[in-house]
């Protein structure tokens, strides 16, 4: 890699990054406490999101190594073996809290719908990035179409959450690009028609019950309203300043569930207060505005499409996981990105700062 690059990094982006990260793994040590008798014992979550974490900074440094435009000429690749991993995952795949998403490899599992992911961030911008004018249906069923399969295999999992990750980042990407008038239209018309098809058709019962609780927790807090009310008692009792670092009740006693993942936020806010998460907030979107502006500053449309499709995946993490924990969403199962743990999506959220970076870096060496 020409040495030159490194004068053009976007070293902010990176140390917001880091600095998230190391967020993260902190409050994972804290959320893997439980308070006993004798005192605090620790699981290991926090050490295990530590080794991701040197897995996801190579991977961010191999994203980096190359000339993004190459990703152009792998994306289809890239899109038919995440296929056969998704098609796997029915036969070989691993089944934790009845669902079967990850594929053991046995000193490790991976779940191959974060990889579904970011093929689908690369099909659609390279299916885009050849377009020079607002998309028409022709055009606009082609991106569309990239999605079905995918789409299908992880609902059959099930995983609603990681399907409305990839229909969104999707459609972000999509009006960022542009559609014609009567595309647009229509599309806005169908909506409804498609959520209705979607509650009655493309999910089961337990996830209908999830909306109906987010509607009303208090229906049945010793049951499907649990999650979202001691999350609430959680980010509530923190009240400004927070209760203290590992001195959190709803964690430490194990009130809380899914506290290392989905829930990490509401450990993170008893502990720290309103203004803790005013600043951990305030990191976000720093870091969001940095991703952005890198694809603002890109010379050739497929980058700025890359980094516009890594924006959306971020945003709406961020968006719909600070939602989920605060009650204002039904909860659907997606993370917060370098908060919580996870594997598989800690590699790739480390791979896709790679790619941003590698745009960033080769902003000024050509012109598309």
């Amino acid at each position: 890699m020409d040495t030159r690059l490194f004068g053009y990094i976007n070293w902010s982006l990176l140390a917001l990054m880091l600095l998230l990260y190391l967020t993260g793994v902190i409050n994972l040590y804290s959320a893997s406490g439980t308070r006993l008798d004798s005192g605090m014992t620790f699981s290991g979550f926090y050490q295990r999101q530590l080794i991701w974490g040197a897995c996801g900074l190579c991977g961010m440094v191999a994203a980096m190594s190359f000339d993004y435009r190459r990703l152009r000429n792998l994306a289809w690749p890239f899109f038919l073996i995440t296929l056969v991993l998704l098609l796997l995952v029915p036969v070989a795949g691993k089944s934790i809290y009845g669902a079967k998403r990850w594929l053991s490899l046995g000193f490790m599992s991976i779940q191959p719908s974060e990889a579904a992911k970011l093929a689908i961030l690369l099909i659609t911008a390279r299916i885009l990035s050849r377009e020079t004018q607002p998309l028409g249906w022709k055009n606009f069923f082609s991106v569309i179409g990239v999605a079905v399969l995918p789409c299908a295999f992880i609902l059959l999992q099930p995983d609603l959450g990681t399907t409305l990750m990839i229909l969104l980042i999707l459609t972000g990407m999509v009006l960022f690009h542009g559609l014609r008038g009567y595309v647009f239209k229509t599309c806005l018309f169908l909506a409804p028609c498609a959520a209705a098809f979607m509650w009655f058709a493309g999910m089961r019962d337990y996830q209908r019950q999830r909306i109906l609780t987010f509607l009303d927790p208090g229906n049945d807090p010793r049951g499907t309203g649990y999650h979202i009310l001691q999350s609430r008692i959680a980010v509530g009792s923190g009240e400004l300043w927070g209760k203290g670092f590992t001195e959190g009740t709803q964690s430490q006693l194990r009130f809380l569930p899914e506290r290392h993942s989905d829930f990490a936020v509401a450990v993170f806010g008893e502990e720290w207060g309103f203004v803790g998460c005013l600043i951990l907030v305030s990191l976000f979107c720093l870091f969001l505005l940095g991703i952005f502006s890198t694809a603002s500053q890109a010379k050739d449309r497929f980058g700025s499409l890359l980094v516009v499709g890594v924006f959306f995946y971020f945003f709406w993490q961020i968006f719909i996981n600070t939602a989920m924990v605060l009650g204002m969403m039904p909860v659907v199962g997606i993370p917060l990105p370098f908060i919580s743990y996870g594997g598989s999506a800690t590699v790739l959220n480390f791979t896709l700062i790679g790619i941003v970076l590698n745009v960033s870096m080769r902003r000024f060496m050509f012109k598309g």
